[in-house]
């Protein structure tokens, strides 16, 4: 693959890796504000925020190349469900190998996973929310030089502005039937 492809697919996929590396860096504020040592923490940010961003990334690109429909929760939903679970399991036996010295996996394996699989519809909301306000902002920065990040910027716009639209078209729908039951 050519340098410039290359970097064009770094592009697309740097905000939803950004997203994850700031969900991990949030879990380790969180170790390290409950009073887990400094290096804990700095462990569980890695370990736990690697994986969430390479899976971010792998969702960016799904959206800049139109495997998911922009803006909808399902697609986000499904694709976390197996991100999440994932993720997770590599942050628990990493953060067992580094801090313990050995990989191991949680007791209860399944349990693990399927509970995972319940929260993963939490961070997939959170997930969503905030790659909808940067990626599309980062795309609009990299339009000029790449034309994939241009093509699904113009996507994201013309979204807005459907959604615009349709808020708009009900405002005027609900002053119009308030304006004929005060006549």
């Amino acid at each position: 693959m050519e340098k410039t492809r290359l970097l064009r697919l770094v592009e697309l996929a740097f905000p939803g890796f950004v997203v994850g590396l700031v969900a991990g860096a949030v879990a380790g504020g969180l170790a390290g504000f409950v009073g887990q040592p400094a290096g804990w923490a700095l462990v569980s940010m890695l370990t736990l925020g690697i994986p969430l961003g390479l899976f971010g990334a792998g969702f960016g690109l799904l959206v800049a190349f139109r495997k998911v429909r922009l803006g909808g929760f399902a697609p986000v939903a499904l694709f976390w469900l197996a991100g999440f679970p994932v993720s997770r399991l590599l942050h628990e036996v990493g953060t067992f190998w580094i801090l313990g010295g050995e990989p191991r996996l949680p007791p209860d394996l399944l349990g693990f996973l399927a509970y995972q699989g319940i929260v993963s519809a939490g961070f997939a909301i959170g997930f969503l929310w905030l790659h909808e306000r940067l990626a599309p902002r980062w795309w609009r920065r990299m339009a000029p030089h790449n034309p994939e990040a241009a093509r699904i910027y113009a996507a994201y716009a013309e979204h807005a502005k459907q959604i615009y639209n349709m808020r708009q078209a009900r405002r005027e729908s609900r002053a119009a039937k308030a304006k004929a039951a005060q006549r």
